[in-house]
C-alpha cells in the first residue's frame, strides 16, 4: 500500500510517500525566510504559506517516488497539536483527497509521529522504550510501551526546551530560528564559564522559565539602552553555558527514567534531538548505563511528513481511521 503523507503543524510544509512502512520521499518546504524577520514564526503567515506550497510539495513527493496521486491508499495528516489554521490546511487537503479518491485517511498525534521516527531508521527497535520528545513545542518524557501505549512520565511545567533556544537567542540579538545557531556557537564558548540554574522540579517534570531568566538577567548587565549589547559580552560563553543548563537536565531525566523503570532503550525525539551536545552528551551517558541510544537522523528530527506518513499507516493496519468530520485540534495530550 502506498501512503501519502502530510504534515502542517507549524511552519514546514511536508509531504511523504511511503509503501506500507518504507519510506520513498520526504519532502519539506521551510518557512524560515518568511518568519526570521519578526523573530518567531507568525501563525497568519504560516497558514497563508501552507495554502501556497501544499500541492507543489504533495506533486514533488509523488514524483520523487515515481507514484501517481491514483495509486495512493491512504492518507495520513497531522491533526494536532499546533497552530490551528495550519493544521487546518494540511487536514482539508487530506480529507479532499480521500474524498475524491474514495480512499481512507488517518489524523495523526504530532507527538506520535515524533516519537515513531526513530523506527523509520531503525525497524527493529521493538518495545519498550523511554521516549524524550524535545522541540520547540513539546518537552516530554513517555514510557512507551508499544504502539499506541505511551504512559506520559513528565513535561515541561513552562517553556518547552526549543522555544528557550529560541527566546535566549532573541536575547542575544541572533536569527531565528535560534536552536542551531546557539549550538554552533557554543562549540567555541566554555560551558562552564557561567553558573545558570537548573531547575530542580520533582519527578520527571522540566521547567526551563528560570533558565531563560537567569540568561536575561546576565546579558543586562552587558547591555545599555544606547549602545545595546556591549562587546565585554562574551555570546559564545553564554550560548555554552545555557545549551549545557538545557542538556544536563534533559539527559539526566531521560537516564533516570530509563533506569528506574528498567527500561534498557532510549529514543530522543522532536528538533532538539537535531542538537550537537545532546546526541553527544546523551550517548555518553546512555553507555555508561548500559543503555542502548537511538536518535534519528538530522532529517526526521524535523517536522516531516515521513513520520506521519508512518504513524498512520501503522494506525490503518490496526483498522483505525478517521471519520471526514475530524477537525483539527491546537492542544491535545498524547
Amino acid at each position: 500500500m502506498f501512503t501519502l503523507g502530510i504534515e502542517t503543524s507549524c511552519d514546514e510544509t511536508a509531504a511523504a510517500v511511503l509503501q506500507d512502512d518504507k519510506v520513498l520521499s520526504n519532502i519539506v518546504s521551510s518557512q524560515i525566510q518568511i518568519h526570521q524577520k519578526y523573530g518567531g514564526v507568525v501563525p497568519e503567515l504560516a497558514s497563508r504559506a501552507h495554502i501556497e506550497n501544499l500541492l507543489p510539495v504533495i506533486r514533488e513527493a509523488l514524483h520523487e517516488a515515481s507514484v501517481g496521486i491514483d495509486d495512493i491508499g491512504l492518507v495520513a495528516v497531522t491533526y494536532a497539536p499546533g497552530l490551528i489554521g495550519a493544521l487546518l490546511v494540511g487536514v482539508s487537503a487530506a480529507k479532499a483527497i480521500a474524498y475524491a479518491r474514495d480512499i481512507p485517511f488517518v489524523g495523526v498525534h504530532h507527538g506520535e509521529g515524533h516519537i515513531l521516527a526513530a523506527h523509520i531508521e531503525y525497524p527493529d527497535i521493538g518495545y519498550p522504550y523511554i521516549a524524550l520528545l524535545a522541540s520547540g513545542g513539546h518537552t516530554a518524557l513517555y514510557h512507551v510501551r508499544d504502539f499506541g501505549k505511551y504512559e506520559l512520565l513528565g513535561q515541561t511545567r513552562d517553556d518547552a526546551a526549543g522555544e528557550a533556544f529560541d527566546k535566549v537567542a532573541k536575547l542575544l540579538q541572533l536569527e531565528y530560528p535560534g536552536g542551531p545557531i546557539i549550538d554552533r556557537l557554543a562549540k567555541g564558548g566554555n560551558p562552564d564559564a557561567i553558573t545558570f540554574p537548573r531547575a530542580k522540579r520533582e519527578g520527571y517534570d522540566f521547567s526551563f522559565s528560570g533558565l531563560k531568566t537567569a540568561v536575561r538577567n546576565h546579558v543586562a548587565l552587558f547591555t545599555s539602552k544606547d549602545a545595546g549589547i556591549e562587546p565585554e559580552l562574551k555570546i559564545k560563553d553564554v550560548a555554552a553555558s545555557f545549551q549545557a543548563a538545557v542538556v544536563e537536565v534533559l539527559v539526566e531525566k531521560t537516564i533516570k527514567a530509563a533506569l528506574e523503570h528498567d527500561v534498557h532503550k532510549i529514543v530522543v525525539a522532536g528538533g532538539v534531538a537535531a542538537n550537537s551536545s545532546l546526541r553527544n552528551i546523551m550517548k555518553e551517558k546512555a553507555d555508561e548505563k548500559g543503555i542502548k541510544l537511538y536518535l534519528p537522523g538530522m532529517g526526521l528530527c524535523i517536522d516531516n511528513a515521513a513520520m506521519i506518513g508512518l504513524a498512520g499507516y501503522l494506525h490503518y493496519q490496526r483498522g483505525e481511521t478517521s471519520g471526514l468530520d475530524l477537525n483539527p485540534r491546537a492542544s491535545m495530550a498524547l
